[in-house]
C-alpha cells in the first residue's frame, strides 16, 4: 500500500480555535504525545507571533524526538529567520512558509499583484532553503486561485527548492469532487511536481474538511494536513482521527496506510480535549462518547450477537478503555503506577506521588474509581504550574433563605490566609473570597461543569475561562467529587497561570496565520 504523511497542525492552527491558548508545558505535553500517536510532522507554532508562540516551538524543537517539528512563518525573511531560530535545536526541522495566491487575498490583503506574489514566493523558499532541506510551501487560498498562475507559483516553489507543495481549502469553500479534479489538474499542469510530496490542508467551513482530503488523497495527494478532534479556525479542520479511520476501515477501497497507532486516538484525543478546554461533543464521529454506543434494542441484540452488525470499527482499535478499573482506598502505590502506566501515563516521581495524593483523597469520597476518573485526575496533575496559590479549606453557608457565604483558607507560600464574602451564589462567593486574598480582579468569561463518570457519586470536572485586567485569558480546571471543591480548583488552577505567565513569556495572541 502507498502512504499518507500525517502533518499534525493541532498546536498552530488548531491552536487558533477562539479562545485556546496554550502555555509552554501544555503543548510540549500534547507533541510528546502526538510522537506516541504516530504522526510524521508536528507544526509546532508560529514562531514571529509572539514570544509565548516561539518559546513552545524551541522548547518542542528541543525535547521532542522522532518527528519532524515543523514552524510557520509567512513568505517574509522576517518570519523565516526566526522560524529558523525555533526550529534550530530539532532533529529533523521543517520551515513551512506561505503566500496567498487567489485574486480576492491579493486585491484586498496583501495588495499586491501577480508578479510580486511569485517573486516574494520564490525567494521565500530560496531563503528557507537555506537553513534547512526540508521546506514546505503554501499557496494559501489555493482552491479559490486561478488554476493556472496557481500552477505557475508551485512551480516556482519547486524550482526554488521546496520539497512539500500544500494546496489549502482556506475557507472551507470546496466540495469533494471539485477538489479532487482540482488536485488531478495541478499534477498534470505544474512542472516538476513529480518531485514532491503534493499537501492538502482542508477546512470544515461546510463539513468537507475530511471528505476533501479523502478525495485529494485518492488524486495524488500523499499529505494531510489534520487536527485532533478537529480544532482550528473557524469550524475548524479535517479531524485527523476520521480520516485515519477511514483510510483504516475503507482500506480496500483506497489502498492507502499511515504510520498512526491507531491505539492512541482516544487518550489523544482526550488529552487535547482537556488542556484546550473545547469538550468533544457527544456524536462526534470516532471520539465522541456516543461513537460506540448502542441504546436501540435492535442494534443491541444485534451487537450482543456479532458487533460487526453495527459497528465498523472495534472500540479497542482506537484505545477505548473497556473496563471499569476496581482500585479504591486499600490500594497501594505500586497498583496506582500499574494501571497509570497501562493508561500510557509515564509520570515522574513528583506528578506520582502528587496524583496517588489525590487519588487517596478520591478514593474517600468515591467507592469504584474508574479508568476515566484516572485519565480526568492525572490529566490536571500534569497540566498544573507552579503552585502560587494552593486551596486548603472552605466552608459555605447557603440556602433558599440566606444569603451565601464562603470562608476561603488559600496556602500562600509559608503561610494561610483566609477571607469572607457573600455572593450571589456558593460559587461566587468562594471567587470573591479568593479574589480578597490574592488581590487580583479578573473577569470570569465561562463556567462549565460535566460529569466526568455516571453515578452519585461522580467525579465533577469544572472548567473557567479568566480574562485578566490586560486582556489575556486563561484555562483552568478542578476536578472533585464536590462540585464546588472543584470549582474553587479550577478557578485557582487559573489564577496560577495567570501568576505564573508574569514571570515568563505570555501565550501568543490571535494573530494573522495562514491557510
Amino acid at each position: 500500500m502507498e502512504r499518507v504523511y500525517i502533518f499534525d497542525t493541532t498546536l498552530r492552527d488548531g491552536e487558533q480555535s477562539p479562545g485556546v491558548s496554550l502555555n509552554v508545558k501544555e503543548k510540549v505535553q500534547i507533541a510528546k504525545q502526538l510522537v506516541r500517536l504516530g504522526v510524521d510532522v508536528i507544526e509546532a507554532g508560529f514562531p514571529v507571533a509572539s514570544p509565548g508562540d516561539f518559546a513552545a516551538v524551541a522548547e518542542i524543537a528541543r525535547s521532542v524526538k522522532g518527528v519532524q517539528v515543523c514552524a510557520l512563518a509567512r513568505a517574509n525573511f522576517g518570519d523565516i529567520d526566526k522560524a529558523w531560530e525555533a526550529l534550530k535545536e530539532a532533529e529533523e526541522p521543517r520551515i513551512h512558509t506561505f503566500i496567498a495566491t487567489s485574486d480576492i487575498h491579493l486585491q484586498y490583503k496583501l495588495r499586491m499583484s501577480r508578479e510580486q506574489v511569485l517573486e516574494a514566493a520564490r525567494e521565500a523558499v530560496q531563503r528557507a532553503k537555506g537553513y534547512t532541506p526540508i521546506v514546505e510551501f503554501s499557496a494559501e487560498d489555493a482552491s479559490r486561485s486561478e488554476l493556472d498562475f496557481l500552477c505557475q507559483v508551485l512551480a516556482a516553489a519547486i524550482e526554488a527548492g521546496a520539497t512539500v507543495v500544500n494546496i489549502p481549502d482556506t475557507v472551507g469553500y470546496a466540495v469533494p469532487e471539485e477538489f479532487g479534479e482540482f488536485i488531478r489538474a495541478i499534477r498534470e499542469k505544474t512542472p516538476g511536481i513529480e518531485k514532491v510530496t503534493i499537501s492538502v490542508h482542508c477546512h470544515n467551513d461546510l463539513g468537507l474538511a475530511v471528505a476533501n482530503t479523502l478525495a485529494a488523497v485518492r488524486n495524488g495527494a500523499r499529505q494531510a494536513e489534520v487536527t485532533i478532534n478537529g480544532i482550528g479556525e473557524r469550524a475548524g479542520n479535517a479531524a485527523l482521527e476520521e480520516l485515519v479511520m477511514a483510510l483504516y476501515a475503507r482500506r480496500p477501497l483506497y489502498q492507502i496506510t499511515t504510520g498512526i497507532r491507531t491505539e492512541e486516538i482516544f487518550r489523544t484525543s482526550k488529552l487535547v480535549s482537556s488542556l484546550t478546554g473545547m469538550p468533544v461533543q457527544p456524536n462526534k464521529a470516532i471520539v465522541g462518547k456516543n461513537a460506540f454506543a448502542h441504546e436501540s434494542g435492535i442494534h443491541q441484540d444485534g451487537v450482543l450477537k456479532e458487533r460487526t452488525t453495527y459497528e465498523i470499527i472495534d472500540p479497542k482499535v482506537i484505545g477505548i478503555p473497556q473496563s471499569s478499573l476496581v482500585l479504591g482506598k486499600h490500594s497501594g502505590r505500586h497498583a496506582f503506577k500499574t494501571r497509570l502506566a497501562e493508561l500510557g501515563y509515564a509520570l515522574s516521581e513528583e506528578e506520582l506521588n502528587d496524583a496517588f495524593a489525590r487519588f487517596k483523597e478520591l478514593c474517600d469520597r468515591k467507592k469504584v474509581i474508574t479508568d476515566e476518573d484516572l485519565l480526568a485526575l492525572v490529566e490536571e496533575e500534569i497540566r498544573k504550574v507552579p503552585p502560587t496559590y494552593e486551596l486548603k479549606y472552605f466552608h459555605i453557608l447557603s440556602g433558599t433563605t440566606v444569603v451565601p457565604t464562603a470562608t476561603v483558607g488559600l496556602q500562600v507560600g509559608e503561610e494561610v490566609r483566609e477571607e469572607a464574602a457573600c455572593g450571589n451564589g456558593p460559587v461566587d462567593a468562594i471567587y470573591k473570597s479568593i479574589d480578597k486574598i490574592t488581590g487580583m480582579k479578573p473577569t470570569l468569561e465561562t463556567y462549565a461543569i460535566d460529569a466526568v463518570t455516571g453515578g452519585k457519586d461522580a467525579v465533577g470536572s469544572v472548567t473557567v475561562r479568566v480574562k485578566s485586567e490586560k486582556g489575556k485569558t486563561y484555562l483552568g480546571r478542578g476536578l472533585s467529587t464536590d462540585v464546588l471543591e472543584a470549582s474553587a480548583r479550577a478557578y485557582i488552577d487559573a489564577l496560577n497561570k495567570m501568576v505564573a505567565d508574569l514571570n515568563g513569556p505570555g501565550s501568543r495572541p490571535e494573530s494573522e496565520a495562514g491557510s
